[in-house]
Order: C-alpha cells, then sequence, then structure tokens
C-alpha cells in the first residue's frame, strides 16, 4: 500500500489525470505507477472467428481477419505505449522523480484489484464528453470493488486550495476524517466540514468530534450543519466557499453515501465539477 497509481486511457481527461496524479505522489511521498490497461473484450489477444464465417466460406478470408485482429491488437499495444510515454514525460515535468510505467491486458478491474496490495490511492478520470449509463456502471463498479481511496478527476486540473469534507457520524466517515488527519495529502489547506441533517445536539457532537480530531492535527476547520436536499446542499455549499475538490466515504445506509454510490451514481459523476475522493 505505497504507490499512487493512476489509470492512463488517452482520453481528454488524461492529462488531468496525470496532474492530479501528481500533485498526490508529491503530497504523500509516494512513486506514481502509470497504468494503462487494453481490455480484453475489446482487443482479444486470439479470436476465433470460425463463428463469423458462414458455410463455404474461404479459408483465405478467415486467415485475413485474424491478421486483422493481430494487427488491431498490436497497434493498441502501441497506442497505449506512447499514451503512456506521454504520460511520463507530463508528471516527471509536474515534478515526479522516477514515476514508473506499466501495461496490462485483461479487464480493468481485475487489474486493479491485483495491484490493490501496492495501492495507496488510486485516480481515475471521468469522461464528461462520453458520459453514460455504461461508464457509469464501469466507475461505480470500481468502486464497489476496490477497498483504497478512490480520487475521481475532472477534465482540468487545479491545484486543491481547500478541500470540503461531507460528514455524517457514521463509522465510514469518522474513519475518513482520521486517514485525513493522518496524512500529508491535505496538510495545510483549510478544511470545511458539512453535516447534512437535523440542527440537533447529536449532529453538532459529531461535528465537534470530526473538528477536533482535524485542529489537533493543525488543520483550519470550518464547520456547518445544514439541512435540506443532499445533493443540492453539497453543491450549493461548494459554490458559496469555492471548494477545490470534494472528500466523501462510500457505501453504507446514509443518506450521503447513498447520494454518491447506488442509482444516482452516473447522475453524481456526470454534475461533480470538482474532483472526487472517495473514502472507504
Amino acid at each position: 500500500m505505497i504507490n499512487v497509481i493512476a489509470c492512463i486511457d488517452g482520453t481528454a481527461v488524461t492529462p488531468a489525470v496525470c496532474d492530479y496524479a501528481a500533485w498526490a505522489s508529491l503530497r504523500l511521498e509516494a512513486p506514481l505507477i502509470l497504468l494503462h490497461v487494453l481490455d480484453k473484450s475489446e482487443y482479444p489477444t486470439q479470436s476465433n472467428l470460425t463463428g463469423n464465417i458462414g458455410l463455404g466460406s474461404r479459408e483465405a478470408l478467415l486467415e485475413e481477419l485474424a491478421a486483422l485482429d493481430q494487427k488491431r491488437s498490436r497497434l493498441a499495444l502501441e497506442q497505449g505505449r506512447l499514451m503512456l510515454e506521454e504520460a511520463q514525460h507530463r508528471v516527471i515535468n509536474d515534478g515526479v522523480a522516477n514515476p514508473v510505467t506499466r501495461q496490462r491486458h485483461g479487464s480493468l478491474i481485475e487489474t486493479l484489484v491485483e495491484m490493490e496490495p501496492e495501492t495507496r490511492l488510486l485516480v481515475l478520470g471521468k469522461h464528461d464528453e462520453n458520459l453514460n449509463a455504461h461508464i457509469g456502471s464501469r466507475l461505480e463498479n470500481v468502486v464497489r470493488t476496490m477497498h483504497r481511496p478512490i480520487l475521481v478527476t475532472t477534465d482540468t486540473f487545479r491545484p486543491p486550495r481547500r478541500f470540503m469534507v461531507a460528514f455524517d457520524g457514521s463509522e465510514t466517515t469518522r474513519k475518513g476524517v482520521e486517514m485525513i488527519a493522518a496524512s500529508p495529502l491535505f496538510r495545510n489547506l483549510p478544511c470545511h466540514l458539512l453535516l447534512i441533517g437535523a440542527d440537533n445536539k447529536v449532529n453538532q457532537g459529531q461535528l465537534a468530534w470530526a473538528r477536533d480530531c482535524l485542529e489537533a492535527a493543525g488543520f483550519e476547520v470550518h464547520i456547518s450543519l445544514r439541512g435540506g436536499e443532499v445533493e443540492r446542499a453539497l453543491c450549493d455549499y461548494r459554490a458559496e466557499h469555492d471548494i477545490d475538490l470534494l472528500v466523501m466515504g462510500a457505501y453504507g445506509h446514509s443518506v450521503i453515501r447513498r447520494f454518491l454510490v447506488g442509482s444516482t451514481t452516473t447522475s453524481v459523476m456526470r454534475n461533480a465539477t470538482v474532483p472526487v475522493l472517495l473514502l472507504r
């Protein structure tokens, strides 16, 4: 559990993924791995094309299709290698020394699970221009499967100047607050703690605990307790305070985590205008 892993896919969000991964790597003083996964469903290494050829088709056509398939895979591998090389140059310019590149052939989730023991932070990009149910499901599957922090970036990098923690007092978000307090990732950045719920002693006590935990670690903390619909309240607060990055827990039964992961995942990924760090 030592590396920052950045998923590189060559889309328009890739430069921002590189920059956020470099930012995190430098802050955490953790090695950076640039990962490109060639999905085996799109670029199979071996294909059985006999099912695509009707009875009576010539053997030469089968051989030609097999050759085209192999050429397609070779070109995809070369394209991935070039993407990784370009990403490597970018993060070096960002100040990262000795970034490592890896190229795998397989499924993204299987690869990430295999690398999970060596992952400290996973960085993924959001593809606004192509966002649909399929991409939303893919992101959701990664979030549901992984047990490491995941930073989902937008397509534009802006060095975070302040961050917001969506806090609900649950075990997961308490653990997240403790992780933030112990990590150098957000050190010296103002922290906004937001709890959405009833203004009562229980919630006030939860916020006070989180504030004290972070202030003890040296953070400048601003707390707020608001009512209303979760997504709207989070967006309004983020806009009012020019928040650069949102930190949330994932999974569970609270309103905030149901808002993030579940049937509304695609909506969240589509509407978020700042990076989202998901803590497990």
